[in-house]
């Protein structure tokens, strides 16, 4: 594989493992700190549906064996990172006896969908602007307007949802408030159903894009004016290139290289930026799912989603590591 040994690969994937073990770790440790019994909390929101539970204490006990709560912490935590690594996430609390793998299959697509492609859109966008704004040769009229599209950056998303939701939703309602998909229709392959989720999904990408672009854009301006004056971009500019190659090969390829790296850990760790957006919206994703979790005390979704999203910030750190070298020539893990 080109720029990459034999040697630097192992190391790479012995410390995708060793951080996966470390977040399963402080996961496993985290959620147990925070004070009360899932168990108890759990029959305690049964007793405010129901009026009154028979036997609580029994069935207190016979659940925390259910769960292997009744077990010692050690005993817990090999049993807890044995099924982590076999993928296998047990049964939710708050839900049983729904697995925590199928919660989170249902929720993967709707993030995956939804704030994945916002956030590319956001970096591309970003990434334009900010190589516009740091490129000389650009128009004054071009620099004047572009800072104006910025101005969202300052606004957290979930308070630009907000906003989003008060205008477009209730205001002029042209969009939906909340939900994925319109009532009465069902996951399918059609036309009606993916207008809806389009229609849907509008406002929380749009509040995503719009919080972030800025961002991209202004790290992105940065690089640009920091390679402005580097030598091959003299040289390819005394060569006689086209300003767009110059711009597109000689500045912006080389100036991207820290902001892909920005993006690779904005995607794997996505699910846990959108949980306020989802929740606004009630969108099926995964970091609702993880607010659903957190309010219920439930150790096994918890620790389930933030697996996934340990799993997705170290994969996704690992294989921009090994893209590098075809991203930028220069770099290279061979030893001179």
């Amino acid at each position: 594989m080109r720029g990459i040994t034999k040697g630097y690969l192992i190391k790479r994937i012995a410390m995708l493992l060793i951080t996966v073990w470390l977040g399963l770790t402080l996961m496993f440790i985290i959620p147990r700190l925070a004070p009360g019994d899932p168990i108890s909390a759990m029959v305690s929101r049964l007793s405010a549906q129901a009026g009154r539970v028979e036997q609580s204490e029994q069935m207190i006990e016979a659940w925390r064996e259910r769960f292997g709560l009744d077990a010692p912490l050690s005993i817990q935590y090999l049993r807890y990172m044995g099924n982590s690594f076999r993928f296998r996430l047990g049964y939710s609390m708050a839900y049983f006896p729904t697995t925590v793998e199928e919660m989170v299959l249902r929720a993967m697509p709707w993030t995956l969908g939804l704030l994945t492609l916002a956030t590319l859109i956001s970096f591309m966008v970003g990434i334009a602007i900010g190589a516009l704004l740091g490129w000389r040769p650009t128009p004054r009229l071009v620099r004047t307007f572009l800072p104006i599209t910025l101005c969202f950056t300052s606004i957290p998303a979930f308070m630009l949802g907000i906003l989003l939701t008060y205008v477009f939703a209730f205001g002029l309602r042209v969009f939906p408030f909340a939900g994925a998909y319109a009532r009465g229709l069902s996951p399918e392959y059609s036309w009606e159903f993916v207008a809806s989720v389009v229609h849907h999904g509008t406002l929380p990408a749009a509040a995503v894009v719009l919080t972030s672009m800025g961002h991209w854009a202004l790290g992105m301006r940065a690089m640009m004016i920091t390679n402005a004056g580097e030598d091959y971009m003299v040289l390819a500019q005394a060569k006689g290139l086209r300003p767009s190659r110059v711009f597109w090969m000689y500045g912006v390829r080389n100036a991207i290289l820290p902001q892909v790296t920005a993006l690779a850990l904005s995607i794997g760790a996505i699910a846990g930026g959108s949980i306020i957006v989802e929740y606004i919206f009630t969108y099926p994703g995964m970091g609702y799912l993880l607010y659903q979790g957190i309010v219920n005390n439930d150790y096994p979704l918890i620790q389930g989603v933030v697996f996934v999203l340990i799993c997705g910030v170290a994969v996704a750190v690992f294989i921009i590591d090994l893209l590098y070298p075809f991203i930028d020539p220069r770099i290279t893990y061979e030893r001179g």
